[in-house]
Parts: structure tokens; sequence; C-alpha cells
């Protein structure tokens, strides 16, 4: 039935600063969400959607629309959320840095560290969302990306 996100847009006014790996990390994210998604606003009977993602008053913000019709808006809080992001964020920022020195030890269990907290953060956000959107894994996983670019503060 085409349940699927058709457009992804996040609401620059959310977004204080990116940096070059940072803004790769956001067009992958919706490039790959755009390229394999599947996305369903609870009590719809179709889709594609368009999805435009920020933050308001400490909330998270899904804008979802579809071709002709009126918005839909779905708010969870972005509290349950925050730990998980700056862990993922510290995790990721240390990945970066050790994939410059020659362990790959190092690199690796960093690695394993990151996807563990980005699957964490996945698992949490279907949780947020249930009742309201309904994601598979991977839809989540990369929601999950833009989340974090979102909350960001450089």
């Amino acid at each position: 039935m085409n349940f699927h996100l058709s457009a992804i847009t996040l609401d620059e006014a959310s977004v204080v600063v990116r940096s070059p790996a940072i803004e790769q990390e956001r067009e992958v994210a919706i490039l790959d969400l755009l390229d394999a998604n599947s996305f369903r606003l609870e009590g719809s009977e179709a889709g594609p959607y368009e999805l435009r993602l920020g933050i308001a008053e400490g909330r998270l913000v899904f804008d979802i629309r579809r071709a002709g019709e009126a918005s839909s808006r779905v708010q969870i809080a972005l509290a349950p959320l925050r730990a998980v992001i700056r862990d993922y964020w510290t995790v990721c920022e240390n990945f970066y840095h050790a994939i410059r020195t020659p362990s790959p030890q190092h690199v690796e269990s960093l690695d394993v560290g990151r996807r563990a907290l980005h699957d964490e953060g996945a698992n949490e956000l279907r949780q947020r969302l249930e009742g309201k959107i309904e994601t598979d894994f991977d839809t989540a996983r990369r929601l999950f990306t833009l989340i974090c670019v979102l909350q960001l503060r450089v």
C-alpha cells in the first residue's frame, strides 16, 4: 500500500552548525531512507509520505504529509533518547579519531560500541513511536541518525 517515505527534510531551524562529517551522515541517512524504508502513520490507509523532522520545545516533531492532504503531526518526548544520543556521538567522535591511528583493534571495538548504541537508539525510537508511527528496524535506525543530527550542538 505504499507505506513508505518519499521525501525527508530536517527542520533547519533546529540545527545549529554541522561539520562536513555530520553533514555527510545526514546525507547518507536520507539517501538510504529514500532508497528503502517502511513507514506507516497509524490510521492512514496509504502512503507515500513526506516527512519533515524537527525539534520544538524539547519534543521530537514528525510533520507528516501525503500529497493533497493536510499534514499530521506526531510529537514524542526527546528526553528518553538524549542519553543514548549523547553516548552515540561520543563513541562516534572517538571512532573518527581512532580510524586515523594504526590500531585496528581499537577501531573495531569502537565500531562495535557505535553499532550497539545505534541499535539501542533505533529500538527506543520504535518503542516511543508505538501506536503512532510504524517502522521497520532499518528505517528506525536511519531516522535515529537524523535525530542525532538534529540534537547535535556544536
